[in-house]
């Protein structure tokens, strides 16, 4: 048991592209609702946080009332997309490669930590095959939004990791925080929605192709 290995990875900003699928659905929401769309990079810089979160920082000005609607309007036009494959947000270069070669290790577990609710998260890995998967599934219905470390802690217990064997994967300071918070080793990558010089990993890789290595660096083969 002590020889597994756990890699955590964040969904939005480091393995799927979905900064069409996000934004579409926010122009939606701010549309919807009379409301001033926020610039592309503020909306971009909550990705990763849970919608209720999210939308009270980007509309601090409406109460808890009009937030909540921000976030119903937000998963209305999301499930839209989805139904009329709109806005397919692809799987990073080299992403799926690299997760086939982790999974092939006997001794490596995978998981995802993301502020994607159930459905979201299903619909997602059904839409890439990536069903079955990952050993721990942890979605935003069921723990605090990041950067909590409830969510690492969580898949952690599940599959009997101990801490200096995990290593959480992402693109944004709220992924940092959350694994600096949970005592875990954590890597940056450069392709998502923070700039890299924010995040202050262990590690910043430039592309998918240099994580194994990585994850080897920081938590030993």
């Amino acid at each position: 048991m002590s020889d597994l290995r756990l890699v955590i990875f964040d969904v939005d900003g480091t393995l799927v592209d979905s900064q069409s699928d996000i934004m579409g659905a926010m122009t939606y929401a701010f549309e919807a609702n009379a409301q001033e769309m926020p610039p592309r990079a503020e909306v971009l810089g909550i990705v990763g946080l849970s919608l209720d979160v999210a939308f009270a920082q980007l509309c601090p000005h409406l109460d808890a009332a009009g937030q909540a609607q921000m976030v119903s309007a937000y998963k209305d036009a999301f499930s839209t997309q989805r139904a009329q494959n709109v806005n397919h947000g692809p799987l990073y270069p080299g992403a799926r490669a690299v997760l086939d070669e982790l999974a092939a290790q006997d001794n490596t577990l995978l998981a995802v930590a993301t502020g994607k609710s159930r459905r979201g998260l299903d619909k997602l890995l059904e839409r890439h095959a990536l069903e079955g998967f990952f050993h721990s599934e942890q979605v935003a219905d069921h723990h605090p939004s990041k950067p909590n470390p409830s969510m690492i802690l969580t898949a952690m217990n599940e599959l009997g990791v101990a801490q200096n064997r995990v290593v959480m994967v992402g693109d944004t300071t709220f992924d940092m925080d959350m694994a600096r918070a949970a005592g875990v080793a954590k890597i940056g990558v450069v392709w998502g929605y923070h700039a890299p010089e924010m995040l202050r990993p262990d590690i910043l890789i430039p592309e998918f192709s240099a994580l194994p290595g990585a994850v080897d660096e920081l938590t030993g083969p």
